[in-house]
């Protein structure tokens, strides 16, 4: 088993490497302390060799790898690759391209939503794999050779994967329909961690825009401390305490003693003070920076069964045409198909919009029925529509 710990190692490998066609690519990272993930493990393999970095190694200069990441002529096959381009993100700052991801090429050709490497490796090769060491401490070292061979199978068995799929979707002219999955996964902004964006990711349990305000501070000073000291975000302040503060408003750190989400002195602290000073530019926030809250209004009687008619019609195209259902359409997708009159969702674009979106909007409009022959769940024609 070849374990890479130098520069120049590392240089000769890459430069055998990127004479291939493509490179399976996985790593081992932790982050449970910290902000940003801590790379630990490289795994990489072509059609003739496959190799372990340890980024850990004393002296060693990943420069090399992120040259083979950069190489266009170079095809980067991950499985379920978005935490994988975060870590070149984060550390290199720059996206792999082109990349091919085979978790979701899996669900172009029918193995299911989200299926798991283990499941894939299986139904493609056969082969069972060992995944007792999938929580092992990534940062300790020495690695045994028990944890080394997991991490190298994340990436030998990628190789098979990754033919069969490729020729999978050439055969059924299918290739195209990736590009749009993978241009999020290579778009920068999908990794991009602005702290004046860290809001969108939380849940809108707000009563009203002025506590929207003061939450959309409180989540940017989170994120920007976090960042800075390198923790977790709820090392810093718990979501929960985040909602409870953007609710009541306090306005002095005397009023945060009385919140229950907050621990007892917690008022003393220099947070609490950075605590209060987000509240205030909050409730000085101009609202013209504040977006409307989402009204959560309930769904109409007519809405909520169209919605199961396009769940059972969804079903139906995706068994049909062996894709998993959420590659075609989310369930935001069939709510605004429902209940908009020119909804304009990714399922009515496309592939996807021959595939299931003209039938749902037919279906919609009461031209096509939905009936079960054989077994198998149909939609025709209605009075010749």
């Amino acid at each position: 088993m070849h374990v890479i710990t130098s520069t120049s190692d590392l240089s000769d490998t890459c430069s055998r490497l990127a004479d291939g066609d493509f490179v399976t690519v996985d790593t081992e990272f932790m982050r449970e302390q910290t902000f940003w993930p801590d790379l630990c493990l490289i795994q990489l393999a072509n059609a003739r060799e496959e190799v372990i970095v340890d980024p850990l190694a004393d002296g060693i200069d990943l420069g090399p790898f992120y040259e083979l990441m950069a190489k266009r002529n170079v095809v980067k096959v991950f499985h379920a690759a978005r935490q994988d381009i975060e870590i070149v993100y984060s550390e290199a700052g720059l996206i792999p391209a082109p990349v091919f991801d085979t978790q979701v090429a899996a669900m172009v050709c029918g193995f299911g939503e989200s299926v798991s490497y283990v499941n894939l490796v299986k139904k493609v090769t056969g082969r069972d794999l060992d995944k007792s060491s999938r929580f092992t401490d990534w940062s300790r070292r020495p690695l045994s050779d028990k944890q080394l061979i997991y991490a190298l199978g994340d990436v030998t068995h990628l190789r098979d994967i990754y033919t069969y799929l490729r020729t999978e979707l050439a055969t059924t002219d299918r290739a195209s329909w990736l590009d749009e999955e993978m241009a999020e996964l290579t778009d920068p902004a999908t990794y991009e961690s602005h702290p004046d964006n860290a809001w969108q990711r939380l849940k809108m349990r707000v009563k009203n825009r002025k506590a929207l305000a003061v939450l959309m501070e409180l989540a940017a000073w989170r994120e920007r401390m976090a960042q800075t000291q390198d923790v977790p975000r709820g090392r810093i302040l718990r979501d929960e305490a985040l909602y409870d503060i953007a609710n009541q408003l306090p306005t002095s750190t005397d009023q945060l003693s009385e919140l229950r989400t907050l621990s007892e002195g917690f008022s003393r602290s220099q947070r609490a003070k950075d605590i209060v000073d987000a509240v205030r530019r909050g409730l000085d926030r101009d609202p013209k920076t504040v977006p409307p809250l989402p009204r959560n209004q309930p769904l109409s009687a007519e809405a909520t069964a169209i919605i199961e008619l396009l769940k059972v019609l969804l079903k139906a195209a995706a068994a049909r045409h062996r894709v998993a259902p959420r590659l075609i359409a989310g369930s935001e997708d069939l709510e605004r198909i429902a209940s908009e009159a020119e909804p304009d969702v990714p399922a009515l674009k496309g592939w996807r919009r021959q595939l299931f979106g003209e039938d749902a909007l037919r279906l919609k409009r009461g031209e096509l029925a939905l009936t079960l022959s054989k077994g198998e769940v149909l939609a025709i024609p209605v009075n010749g529509r």
